[in-house]
Order: structure tokens, then C-alpha cells, then sequence
């Protein structure tokens, strides 16, 4: 571990994000048969997953976020998911709106109205294009920003952020890639500035309840954990509207689990992932791609519509079995494509007992009946 880092409390960002590559490495080489080919990858075989840490590099974990009276807020991205967060924002006490950023003006205009609807000052608007948010991430009455844009922006405005000085954070997912992942870590250690993503599943009653019981010791030592976001969008992702106007191209270039951290994210709390155990090694397989083919058969009867130029390559279902340092296990999933009930798997398996939601039941040996 690079001695640049307090590792007091567990790993870095940066020492995580190396490990998790590298695991992943060893696994495409090995098709994930043989997780202990793991142990044979290094950063110098792998320079573009694990790069040489810039002679600045210092962790920002515990690093403390100024304190301010009024935080001034900025946000990129004011559609559906800018508005409902922003929404959220004007709930909370000491947070001033002071600039928002979309390159569909109305939209901009409809979240301002909410400003100041609230009983805010009018904001400022950047409306002027697609990287209109390189002008807002100047101002000098900004502190954070938060970007709720389509995914492929997240990074570019995290950046600009990040390089102008002000905190930020994103929905998810974070990155789509790990050079983009590796530039945001660099960039918030240079800037000494908090990149953060939102992950607002870890803050449900369930999610926070099992956290806390896992942590008092009621479910024993934890063993296993199940993580899913299983969904069914393809309602949304065929709109002429919103997220159908670009999340389905995300099902044209990537077979993978474009979404895991819905599911991941409070599990990782409950096995206290980067506070004592970390992601060691991974084995990812899909099944084939046939619940897109199938709605847009069914529901697109107009030959001529771009949607049929398009060609589908993201499994159905994707199910990933994560291995932790510790010994213990993840089974984490993904499908969008298919008609099912909603559900986050949200599972963790202990000595003592158990808790499965979606729907939620607990069993503590001992407590039966």
C-alpha cells in the first residue's frame, strides 16, 4: 500500500479501485475458473488498470467538508431525475439554489420555477449547448454541484467540477469505464475537492434497519450477501422522451451489468466493504439478449422507425458471484429487459440468521414464532 495514504480506517479509493481491477483482470485472463490466477496479476502487467499513482496523490477519505452556514448549490442535468432531486434539495435547511444547467431551456425553466416556487432567489441558467456546464462550474457562488444527466455526461461534469474548485457528486452509475474512474480519483485528490456518488438505495428503511441489526450482531457473523436491481424498463427505455432518448443505446454497446450499485451498494455496507474487507475477485456471466427484440416486435409496429436499425447485445439477466477477502460471497444481478416485479434482492445470510426482502422476512434463530 502506497505510504502516501492514512490507511487507519481501511483502504483508499485509490488502493480499492487497484485492487477491484485487478481481480477483474485475472478473471477475463482466466474466464473466471480459476479465481487464484488473481494472485499471478500485478500493476506492472496491467499499467492501464492499475496506473502508477501521481506523486500528488493523497486520499480524501476523512478529509472534512468545510463547514458553511448555506451550502450554494448548483445541478447539471434538470429532466426527470435533476428535478425530483432538486426537489429533495429544496427540502433541506440551509441550501440555497443558485445555478442549474440543461441544454433543453424549458426544462432549466421548469426547475427554476421550482426555485422559486420555494421562496428562492430566481437561479442562474445555462442553457447554451451541451457542455454549457463548463461556463456554470466558473461561478464563484458555488460549493457543490450535483449532475443528473444522461450517464455518458457524468464524468465530464464531475471533472470540470472538480478542476474548478467545487465539490461534487453524481447519480448513478459513477463511470462507465476504469480510465474514467481513475481520472475522477485523480482529480479530487489534486483538487483536494469530495467527488461523491448518490446512491440513494443505501438510505432505505430496510436497507438502514438490516445495517444496523447486522452491525449489533443479531445475524451473527455475516457469511453472504444478494444484490440486484431487477426492474422492468422497457416502457422507458422505448419513450421518444427523457431516459427513452438515450439509456437504451447503453443496451447497443455494452453486455454487462449497467447498473449494480442500487443492489450493491447496502450490502456492501452490511459486510463492511472499504472498512475492514474489500471486493477480491469476480465471476460474471448473461444470459442472451431477447427481452428487447421481443417488446420492440410487439410494441414498435412501424418498420421504418430508427429503434429496428438497432441491435441489442446486453444479456437479459447478468449474475455476477463476488468473493471478499474475507471468504465471504455476493450474488449480485441485473435485468431491465424482462416483466417482472421490482426488486433489490437486499439479502444478507449470518450464523444467527437471515433477512430476504422483496417481500421482507427475517428469521432469527432463537426468536421463532
Amino acid at each position: 500500500m502506497s505510504t502516501t495514504h492514512d490507511d487507519r480506517d481501511g483502504l483508499s479509493r485509490r488502493d480499492l479501485l487497484k485492487s477491484a481491477a485487478l481481480a477483474g483482470a485475472a478473471l477475463t485472463a482466466s474466464g473466471g475458473l480459476f479465481p487464484a490466477v488473481a494472485e499471478t496479476v500485478t500493476a506492472g502487467s496491467h499499467p492501464d488498470l492499475a496506473p502508477p499513482a501521481p506523486p500528488y496523490a493523497k486520499t480524501m477519505k476523512g478529509v472534512p467538508f468545510e463547514r458553511h452556514e448555506t451550502v450554494r448549490l448548483a445541478i447539471v442535468g434538470t429532466g426527470l431525475r435533476g428535478r425530483s432531486v432538486l426537489h429533495d434539495f429544496l427540502g433541506c435547511p440551509g441550501v440555497k439554489i443558485t445555478a442549474l444547467c440543461d441544454n433543453v431551456p424549458d426544462k432549466a425553466k421548469r426547475a427554476a420555477k421550482m426555485v422559486t416556487d420555494a421562496g428562492q432567489a430566481e437561479p442562474a441558467l445555462y442553457t447554451d449547448g451541451d457542455r454549457a456546464f463548463e461556463q456554470l462550474v466558473q461561478r464563484d457562488d458555488i460549493d457543490f454541484i450535483h449532475t443528473a444527466t444522461p450517464w455518458e455526461w457524468h464524468v465530464p461534469v464531475m471533472l470540470a467540477a472538480l478542476k474548478a474548485g467545487k465539490h461534487v457528486s453524481s447519480e448513478c452509475p459513477f463511470g462507465m469505464t476504469l480510465k474514467e474512474l481513475w481520472e475522477l480519483v485523480d482529480a479530487s485528490e489534486q483538487s483536494r475537492r469530495h467527488c461523491l456518488q448518490l446512491e440513494n438505495c443505501n438510505y432505505g428503511y430496510n436497507e438502514m434497519l438490516v445495517n444496523r441489526m447486522v452491525h449489533a450482531g443479531v445475524f451473527g457473523e455475516p457469511l453472504h450477501g444478494a444484490a440486484a436491481y431487477l426492474h422492468d424498463l422497457r416502457e422507458i427505455l422505448f419513450e421518444d422522451r427523457d431516459e427513452g432518448l438515450w439509456r437504451r443505446r447503453w443496451h447497443t454497446t455494452n453486455n454487462a451489468n449497467l447498473y449494480p450499485t442500487h443492489g450493491l451498494g447496502p450490502v456492501a455496507w452490511y459486510l463492511d466493504i472499504h472498512k475492514g474487507d474489500r471486493f477480491e475477485y469476480m465471476v460474471s456471466m448473461s444470459t442472451p439478449q431477447r427481452g428487447l427484440d421481443v417488446y420492440r416486435e410487439e410494441t414498435v409496429k412501424d418498420r421504418s422507425n430508427p429503434k429496428w436499425q438497432e441491435k441489442y447485445i446486453t444479456g437479459d439477466l447478468n449474475s455476477s458471484l463476488i468473493k471478499t477477502a474475507k471468504g465471504r460471497t455476493i450474488l449480485l444481478q441485473h435485468d431491465v429487459s424482462n416483466p417482472r416485479p421490482y426488486s433489490r434482492l437486499n439479502a444478507l445470510q449470518g450464523t444467527k440468521g437471515v433477512f430476504e426482502d422483496y417481500p421482507a422476512r427475517i428469521y432469527i434463530e432463537g426468536q421463532e414464532g
